[in-house]
């Protein structure tokens, strides 16, 4: 699987009021997809970690995540405010995954 960031266009902006991403300790800043179906994120507040979803992607009860086994789909991820998020509508609660990483460095879906 490559290993790349995407960056998509910042649709926050374009909101009236704007919202303010990075505005909470969690909203996700930046989001590198890595080998294994894992994921590097980084939190406004500066906490880095680990995203492991290489169970729950091969999961029987994976639900609308069985389109991420696909290791293409799964690259495509990006930060939409402040949430890492797939084409699709999927995404990954960041507040979960905050404190997940602060406590443990690492949050692993099964």
């Amino acid at each position: 699987m490559p290993t790349h960031a995407t960056t998509k266009k910042d649709i926050a902006a374009s909101i009236v009021p704007p919202i303010q991403i990075g505005g909470t300790p969690w909203d996700v800043m930046a989001v590198e997809a890595l080998d294994g179906y894992r994921l590097h994120v980084r939190f406004a507040d500066g906490l880095e970690g680990e995203v492991d979803m290489s169970e729950r992607v091969r999961s029987p009860r994976a639900g609308v995540f069985t389109a991420l086994a696909d290791p293409d789909v799964f690259a495509q991820a990006y930060v939409e405010l402040g949430a890492v998020t797939w084409p699709g509508e999927l995404d990954l609660a960041p507040d979960a995954m905050y404190d997940e990483i602060k406590e443990n460095g690492i949050w692993k879906l099964s």
